[in-house]
């Protein structure tokens, strides 16, 4: 426990430190975010600090490092995939900024890189004696085998997790409260399959876990110092550099312990954001009509007139119930 608790004041302290460093530099290169012309509620943004998400990256990467040790083979897997799509966002963030536009890589270029990640993990995790293609089942507390159906599922997964997170990011700490409360859920669920296998006997698979669970307090640390900056009124935004690589973290860990349903139950919220957008979109090609007055739902619901804040703190304690009602599925 006491390396646990380490990990996450390293991580935190780090997380603080290079924080306004990274922020002035980001000031310094003019890497600023440009607002869309149609969202009016947002102009004061318009300048404000891009690519922030780099300052958790590096805070949750030398935390992980540092107390990581032993079996951590899923683990790494899981930092690379976590590592990986933070720089398909940094590169999208930097051609956003080099070409002076609002959209960076073309949509097929950032699916396709998206795709290219998601395959290879997916076949780490089909072929690995660790998990194979085994899932739990939250409700029914048992674990079924999907043979080759579960390629498609833990594909399709990353792709609409990583975007999904992404989609969400669009208030001052939004995406990285959800996020937040969303990996302390799914790090007590990992903590509780670590103590199982660890009571079972099996260490190997235990230590493995543990280590699953010292990058899950890793980020933790990072996106807590990384909220500092970004709350309102935020001095930094993540851009997609921070919410791609949010969103690989999100999606890696429940996959690693095989319970991916757990990204849908306790991550509710990224869901909802990607329900809200499919359902504006085929309205207006079918219809011509919107649902709602913006898509994603949270600017809808700013634009209806609640705060930033009180969307946050709704979001945050919605993916917290549903938190707590998969942990107590798991634990019963």
């Amino acid at each position: 426990m006491s390396r646990l608790i380490a990990t996450f004041i390293t991580s935190l302290m780090v997380g603080l430190v290079v924080g306004t460093p990274v922020i002035f530099l980001l000031k310094k290169i003019k890497v600023k975010q440009n607002i869309l012309c149609y969202v009016t509620q947002h102009k004061a943004k318009q300048g404000i600090p891009t690519m922030g998400g780099v300052i958790f990256i590096i805070a949750a990467s030398v935390g992980f490092f540092i107390f990581s040790q032993g079996q951590r083979h899923l683990a790494v897997i899981s930092y690379v995939v976590f590592l990986t799509y933070g720089l398909i966002g940094f590169l999208d963030d930097g051609i956003k900024v080099l070409l002076k536009r609002n959209l960076g890589l073309k949509a097929y270029q950032k699916v396709i890189s998206q795709a290219v990640v998601a395959a290879l993990v997916t076949y780490y995790c089909y072929t690995s004696d660790l998990i194979g293609n085994e899932i739990y089942l939250i409700v029914f507390d048992r674990s079924i085998s999907l043979s080759w159906w579960y390629i498609p599922l833990c594909f399709t997964l990353f792709i609409a997790t990583t975007n999904a997170v992404n989609l969400t990011d669009g208030l001052d700490g939004l995406a990285g409260s959800v996020c937040l409360v969303y990996l302390l859920f799914v790090g007590a669920a990992v903590y509780y399959f670590y103590q199982q296998k660890n009571d079972l006997g099996s260490t190997f698979v235990a230590q493995e876990y543990y280590n699953l669970l010292v990058l899950c307090l890793a980020c933790i640390g990072g996106i807590v110092a990384f909220l500092v900056f970004n709350t309102s009124k935020a001095t930094v935004f993540m851009g997609d550099t921070g919410s791609l690589a949010l969103g690989g973290i999100c999606c890696v860990l429940p996959v690693m312990i095989k319970n991916p349903f757990l990204i849908a139950v306790v991550g509710i919220m990224f869901v909802v954001s990607v329900i809200s957008v499919i359902i504006q979109v085929a309205s207006f090609k079918l219809r011509k009509k919107r649902v709602f007055l913006m898509a994603p739902l949270h600017h809808h619901l700013e634009m209806k007139g609640l705060s930033e804040s009180k969307i946050v703190s709704a979001y945050g304690m919605i993916t917290a119930f549903c938190g707590a009602i998969a942990l107590f599925f798991i634990t019963v």
